[in-house]
């Protein structure tokens, strides 16, 4: 037998741990690209990387919170390993990433959205020894798209492809136009290669991403004819985005999803509050009554579509009467989903600027939280309910947690579980929808 020792990569390990929204997962597939284009390999247990990558959140505090638990947890990986790399990247680095540095908490770099590009030749001289450990790489560039770099798609079904980064918006709650910066849109040629590779590497859904994915444009392009171009695609036989802004939201638009059998009858339409007034404090540019507009357009050009949403409950000044709206609009609606979250207090955004007596008291601000989670939950299992004995068609994406049940979802982003093995992970079928928990459906396969 021999005695040869096993060859590693040429560049090294690389884990990468990745929090929040659905762009962060397409930014890690991104940096793992131009890693591997160094010579890196991804692997999915920090015991075994050279380099440790923990790309971040910023959106609210709790994100925030678990990062930094997380930093303090992953310096037991430097026991007898003094090389290794520890960077923390992505919307939280860009945020408060010279306070990691000068805090001392084990980091060694940090890299913002914006400076991935270079993340592979900063990691190989902080390990040669060319530069101090202590990086930081926080520079926001308007002009850079990634354009010319591969990604390096992780486990899943779903490719996602990144159409617009940043975001013009200046909602007075939200952090990412002050670490994302501006609305950079790729060119449509680019996204369309992209998609045609993941078609390649054997993915049949495509997720479109973007902050206000539906304002991109590019020269002529709007998002519609985007939309309808990657759904033209050969090999794509669903197409999926996220995350609009309500006021993109065009007949032009819904009549794409209407007409091309690729794209997926579903649309995330955040709402955030049933008030007028909460709404202009927010500065969503739409009011309660273009909102339902919007949602009664939807449900007329594309029959059968599901809807999504987003709400904050206790923002600054949100008295009883105007949570009580929000409530009111969730009953109107009956979204198929939502994301509920109370108000999360963001440094350097408008809405810390209000008065401190307009803010919510966290007693109250949790119970109303409590409630309009019932409440949606409630809607939604009268919702589902009516859908079993229907048929769906799902994609296979995963195991479930129950043995020997496999998770899948259907066009309409519904989550099943059925019976299954995992050589169904990739592949649709049709199953018929026996029983619901309200967010989950279980089913048998036809």
């Amino acid at each position: 037998m021999s005695d040869l020792p096993t060859l590693g990569p040429v560049g090294g390990r690389v884990y990468i741990e990745t929090y929040g929204c659905q762009m962060n997962i397409g930014d890690t597939e991104l940096m793992a690209g131009v890693l591997a284009e160094r010579g890196y390999v991804r692997v999915e247990d920090p015991d075994r990387a050279d380099v440790i990558l923990v790309n971040t959140c910023a959106i609210r505090e709790r994100a925030e919170e678990r990062v930094r638990g997380r930093i303090g947890q992953l310096q037991r990986y430097r026991r007898g390993r003094p090389d290794l790399v520890l960077g923390v990247t992505g919307c939280m680095a860009q945020r408060i990433g010279g306070e990691l540095l000068r805090q001392g908490r084990g980091v060694d770099l940090v890299v913002g959205p914006d400076a991935y590009r270079r993340i592979a030749e900063l990691v190989d001289d902080i390990r040669d020894g060319s530069l101090e450990r202590g990086q930081a790489l926080l520079e926001l560039d308007a002009r850079e798209d990634y354009a010319g770099l591969p990604s390096l798609r992780g486990q899943g079904v779903s490719a996602w492809v990144t159409v617009q980064r940043g975001c013009d918006h200046r909602c007075t709650f939200c952090i990412v136009p002050y670490v994302r910066g501006p609305e950079k849109n790729r060119a449509p040629d680019e996204v369309l290669a992209e998609v045609g590779a993941a078609v390649r590497d054997g993915y049949s859904e495509v997720t479109l991403l973007g902050q206000t994915v539906n304002s991109y444009e590019w020269g002529e392009w709007d998002f519609p004819r985007l939309l309808e171009a990657v759904a033209r695609e050969p090999g794509v036989r669903r197409v999926r985005f996220t995350s609009p802004h309500p006021n993109d939201v065009s007949v032009r638009l819904l009549e794409v999803m209407a007409g091309e059998p690729a794209v997926c009858p579903q649309l995330h339409l955040p709402a955030q509050s049933g008030s007028d007034r909460v709404l202009r404090r927010m500065v969503r540019r739409y009011t309660r009554e273009r909102f339902l507009e919007k949602v009664e357009l939807a449900r007329r050009i594309v029959p059968g579509i599901a809807l999504s949403t987003d709400i904050i409950v206790a923002f600054p000044g949100e008295t009883d009467g105007e949570f009580e709206e929000t409530l009111s609009l969730l009953r109107e609606v009956r979204f198929d989903d939502a994301y509920l979250y109370r108000f999360s207090p963001r440094d350097g955004t408008p809405a810390t600027r209000f008065p401190p007596e307009e803010f919510v008291p966290a007693d109250v601000a949790s119970a109303r939280l409590e409630r309009v989670i019932d409440v949606h939950r409630s809607l939604q299992l009268q919702l589902n309910r009516g859908e079993l004995g229907s048929v769906r068609e799902v994609l296979v994406e995963r195991e479930a947690r129950s043995p020997g049940d496999l998770l899948g979802r259907t066009a309409t982003n519904k989550v099943v579980a059925f019976k299954g093995g995992d050589e169904l992970i990739g592949c649709y079928r049709d199953v018929r929808l026996t029983a619901t928990t309200g967010a989950t459906f279980s089913g048998e396969a036809v």
